[in-house]
């Protein structure tokens, strides 16, 4: 049979999904009945101009939400389950949050953010270590494992800490998660500070203010300067906050560091009032402007920070390990969460990770990973000024900055880009305010390195003409 829908390429839903949806709603609404075949792969590749596999990952989807069943003789068919139980199975319509989320881990694509480059990763050594580690597990005794996360990891990352960021720490204080979404959660967890306020950057990570709103707390935005986030304007615009959540290392997304004035206004700030620091460290070392600031937690005396950091940006966002550096009075209350509520991940990832950090490999992949991302850099800012584009141009951290006229669409800009194989992050969505948000694209060197570069670049420029 051939079914009537159209695909909206204009649009950054990816086209597997916009199948799955459609034939979704069809079952739904009757229009596929119970035991109805389904065209084939090649026949709706066909019809709708997309590739086989494009379509075959959509059947799948539909046959994992159970909506259909394949067979070599019967071909794709809906399944006999009655309708009541069919509409159980149809996930509610995404909200403006998840739909910004899918658009932000999109890809791969050209300027996508978040992602480091593959060039830089050793991954044919870390999946070699990684596969030892799982041989070794395999071997082992059958035991539960720390759900603080393996001794080996918690170890080496405080060796590295105090050489990398000035962190005077024992692996007692550390407990390993999930990726950054783990961290947070873990830290809000256990600092319990439902109904009170939190100071927050502004423009900020979208997911770290979601995250706040999740965990019961009222974020308050606090514009930043050249200096980062300044106290003395935070008091002024909030004073009884609980905790302040920043990214004092490289300012997320624009990219400048916390000065030190700052940073010891802030921390007198949570000695006096009993408030509480939770610095993202989202891209530890990895500055390309001089050398790295030391962590905001290297100054704390009083046990006001709570440190937390990933390896999403700096090696991979697949092995999905996050870490929290607990101040030594929160560390007993993060152990028993995480014991209880959030234990670590498995062992494998863990042992792997600590190895290759352990001989060497890390470090020397941060370095590597530096210069090649100048590289990008400079090629980036030259190739974007050769093609007109109509933008203020500077850097942001590992992004380029295309700061817009004002009033400009620059979500809507980004999302046209996509369809050319682009996947520029706009700036407005980071933005507490409305009234205070700037339009502007920001394009990821990491991701930069192309040979499409200069086509890329003219066709990003001529969208901003088009919408400016």
């Amino acid at each position: 049979m051939t079914l009537n829908f159209q695909l909206d390429r204009t649009i950054r839903t990816p086209l597997t999904e916009q199948i799955q949806r459609s034939i979704t709603k069809a079952i739904e609404s009757g229009v596929l009945s119970p035991g109805a075949r389904l065209p084939s792969w090649v026949d709706l590749a066909a019809q709708l101009g997309v590739s086989r596999g494009t379509v075959r990952a959509a059947y799948e989807m539909l046959m994992d939400a159970q909506l259909v069943v394949a067979s070599r003789s019967a071909g794709t068919r809906v399944s006999d389950r009655p309708a009541i139980l069919l509409k159980e199975t149809i996930q509610p319509p995404d909200t403006g949050f998840m739909e910004l989320y899918k658009e932000f881990t999109a890809g791969p694509a050209i300027f996508q953010l978040g992602v480091p480059a593959h060039e830089t990763v050793p991954a044919k050594l870390f999946s070699q270590i990684r596969s030892h580690a799982m041989h070794s597990e395999r071997r082992g005794s059958a035991l539960y494992p720390d759900p603080r996360g393996e001794f080996e990891l918690r170890r080496v990352i405080a060796a590295y800490l105090a050489i990398a960021r000035g962190i005077e720490c024992l692996p007692s204080q550390i407990i390993i998660t999930n990726g950054f979404a783990g961290v947070l959660g873990l830290a809000l967890q256990a600092l319990d500070l439902r109904g009170r306020s939190a100071w927050i950057e502004d423009p900020c990570f979208p997911f770290s203010r979601k995250g706040l709103e999740l965990a019961g707390l009222k974020p308050i935005a606090i514009p930043v300067d050249s200096e980062g986030l300044d106290v003395e304007q935070a008091r002024k615009l909030e004073s009884d906050v609980a905790l302040a959540l920043l990214t004092p290392g490289q300012q997320a997304p624009l990219g400048m560091t916390l000065s030190l004035a700052r940073r010891l206004s802030l921390l007198r700030w949570a000695t006096e009032s009993g408030g509480w620091i939770i610095e993202d460290d989202y891209l530890s070392e990895l500055q390309l402007e001089s050398r790295a600031a030391s962590a905001l937690a290297s100054l704390d005396r009083d046990g006001r920070v709570i440190h937390i950091g990933s390896f999403s940006k700096t090696l991979s966002p697949t092995i999905r390990l996050g870490f929290v550096v607990a101040p030594p009075t929160l560390a007993p209350r993060l152990s028993e969460i995480a014991t209880c509520l959030s234990p670590a991940p498995g062992p494998a990832v863990q042992l792997a990770t600590a190895k290759f950090i352990h001989q060497g490999h890390y470090l020397r992949h941060l370095r590597r990973a530096k210069r090649l991302y100048c590289t990008q850099r400079d090629e980036l800012l030259k190739t974007i000024a050769n093609s007109d584009v109509r933008a203020e141009i500077s850097t942001a951290g590992l992004a380029v900055l295309l700061k817009l006229p004002t009033g400009s669409p620059d979500l809507k800009i980004a999302r046209e880009a996509s369809i050319f194989g682009m996947s520029p992050g706009a700036l407005s969505p980071w933005y507490s305010c409305p009234e205070r948000a700037e339009a502007a694209l920001m394009l990821g060197i990491t991701t930069s390195s192309n040979r499409h570069l200069k086509v890329s670049c003219d066709r990003l420029s001529e969208l901003i003409r088009r919408h400016t």
